[in-house]
């Protein structure tokens, strides 16, 4: 090994050790946090009031969309039934008409359940409100507590470990008036 490939090799490890100095103090001195959104918003009296709303809604529709697929069956089963006794331009007729109501069964479901469907944006109006207090309230902490971050745990980030000192869930909860009793895991509401 040449005299300049050590000092290189030292150098290197030098300029490394003395990055990782520099890099160390930044790293201790933040302070993180997480919050459990979907224990949160399980504690949250509006969440479950506006989950039911939005559960009742989508049972009612689910009905309506297997009345219209029984409805279906029943004109296919009489087709298949009477197929030997029918012309076909009867026959085209009756595919035809079962045809137009499959075509309204999926329209419908489309309208209801679909991306940007009448349960999509049901959602949104009662939902989002919820998740904007949430959001809110997390800020507050994270200013009050001088956090620089805060995760949400539930949701894209995967925590495979997560020290439960960290966990701000309860604190988010307080902040939005909501005191929960441990022993029950059910909300005292005290809303502001």
């Amino acid at each position: 090994m040449s005299i300049m490939h050590k000092f290189n090799s030292r150098m290197n490890r030098i300029i490394f050790s003395l990055i990782l100095l520099g890099i160390s103090p930044l790293v201790h001195a933040q302070k993180f946090g997480y919050v459990d959104t979907e224990y949160i918003l399980d504690m949250m009296p509006d969440y479950r009031s506006a989950q039911k709303q939005l559960d009742m809604m989508a049972e009612d529709w689910q009905k309506e969309l297997d009345k219209k697929q029984e409805t279906i069956d029943r004109m296919y089963r009489d087709l298949q039934a009477e197929l030997v006794l029918l012309t076909e331009e009867l026959r085209k007729k009756r595919e035809q008409e079962i045809k137009e109501k499959e075509k309204d069964l999926k329209d419908f479901r489309n309208q209801k359940f679909g991306y940007e469907g009448e349960l999509f944006k049901k959602r949104q109006e009662l939902v989002k409100p919820i998740q904007d207090k949430i959001f809110v309230a997390v800020q507050n902490i994270a200013k009050k507590n001088a956090y620089d971050f805060i995760f949400a745990k539930s949701g894209e980030l995967i925590m495979l470990y997560s020290n439960a000192k960290y966990d701000k869930s309860d604190e988010v909860l307080a902040e939005l008036g909501i005191t929960v009793s441990k022993s029950k895991d059910q909300p005292n509401t005290n809303k502001k």
